[in-house]
């Protein structure tokens, strides 16, 4: 088969190249290659033996191009990160999916697959259980209550703690730009693909970790933000009170499951959480890539937090284990595949300040009073 990755030289499209290459299959890369995850252009792990295209996937005429000589696409190109410039996730994630089934159907094309890269984030604050009022579905924090140190959902009947539950793919409630994006092109690929007989799947990631991760995005990347700063000697900050749950999943386990979606037909149709089975707070995250570098410097918590970040998140992975997938990888895993990966890699000591610095003049990073 021939494929179309979109995104195919970042994090998880050149893993999925990598093994679609591995599976006998031609590859056909479309990439931009734009910063800040390409800063320094083409990266050195490219997957040998695929072409690459360098261009925007919103440029009609080459995406035209490209889909008229594949059997099957990745569409994994997307702007992320925490950033103001809402109009462009929008641009970018969802124009360009709407575009790659415009292109499909004006042209007749027969693709036996599309797969798109959804993200957790389209569920924002996620489900929870009130002992009283049953499930609840909360909306972003207040900023009053951020910032006065009131971390927690309460139930927003009687006002009483909630229990986090995990999400499954039927509900979504995204609370920012780019989870917003993130959703709209999952709709877009399922509804046009059933009304077009074009059989596709939506995968939606929880965070992603491992090798070739991008150490330049000023937001994402927990197992990125905590092995730099051991690896450069010091200690990373945990923002809020560090309890907040996050639900990790290994990039070889999310090919994995891009394997299947591309291979079993019982995936058509449907929109699959990806994510690694068990919820973990960001200290006991910490503490895991701590260990990996036997620091003795515990991670500091400031009183600092970031403005849109969810509080807690855990993915209902069931729906494609009952397709014969199951994540076989743990955070330790991902931390020790990363850390062996950052080994000797120039430029690293402005990367954290840089990004800190970002963060703070766009205001995402604030602190609670007292």
């Amino acid at each position: 088969m021939r494929v179309l990755v979109t995104g195919g030289a970042g994090f998880i499209g050149s893993h999925t190249s990598d093994r679609l290459v591995e599976l006998g299959h031609e590859v056909v890369i479309l990439d931009a290659l734009t910063a800040p995850v390409h800063r320094d252009g083409q990266p050195s792990y490219l997957t040998p033996g695929a072409e690459l295209w360098v261009g925007d996937v919103r440029n009609r005429d080459l995406l035209a191009n490209l889909l008229r000589r594949v059997d099957a696409v990745y569409h994994f190109a997307a702007y992320q990160d925490y950033l103001t410039d809402f109009s462009r996730f929008t641009s970018t994630n969802v124009v360009s999916t709407a575009l790659l089934y415009e292109i499909a159907v004006a042209e007749k094309l027969d693709l036996q697959r599309v797969v798109v890269a959804s993200s957790q984030s389209a569920m924002g604050e996620g489900m929870y259980a009130c002992p009283t009022d049953g499930v609840q579905t909360p909306d972003m924090r207040p900023e009053s209550a951020l910032a006065r140190g009131e971390w927690e959902h309460r139930c927003p009947q009687c006002g009483g703690a909630l229990r986090v539950l995990k999400t499954p793919e039927t509900f979504a409630n995204p609370q920012n730009a780019y989870g917003m994006s993130k959703y709209g092109e999952e709709m877009v690929a399922i509804a046009l693909g059933r009304r077009y007989g074009i059989p596709t799947v939506a995968l939606r990631y929880s965070i992603v970790q491992g090798p070739r991760q991008s150490i330049y995005n000023a937001y994402s990347g927990a197992c990125r933000i905590f092995c730099l700063h051991y690896l450069l000697g010091s200690a990373p900050i945990l923002y809020e009170d560090g309890a907040m749950l996050r639900d990790y999943v290994n990039i070889h386990d999310v090919v994995a499951a891009n394997e299947l979606a591309l291979a079993d037909s019982r995936a058509v149709g449907g929109v699959f959480n990806v994510g690694g089975g068990t919820a973990y707070t960001t200290a006991q995250f910490a503490e895991v890539v701590r260990e990996h570098y036997a620091s003795e410097q515990q991670p500091r918590v400031s009183g600092e937090y970031r403005f849109g970040d969810t509080r807690h998140i855990h993915s209902d992975i069931q729906a494609l284990q009952d397709l014969g997938w199951d994540p076989k990888r743990s955070p330790a895993d991902s931390v020790a595949q990363y850390a062996e990966w950052l080994q000797g890699m120039p430029g690293l000591d402005d990367v954290l300040a840089e990004a800190d610095a970002k963060m703070r003049r766009l205001g995402v990073v604030r602190r609670a009073a007292g």
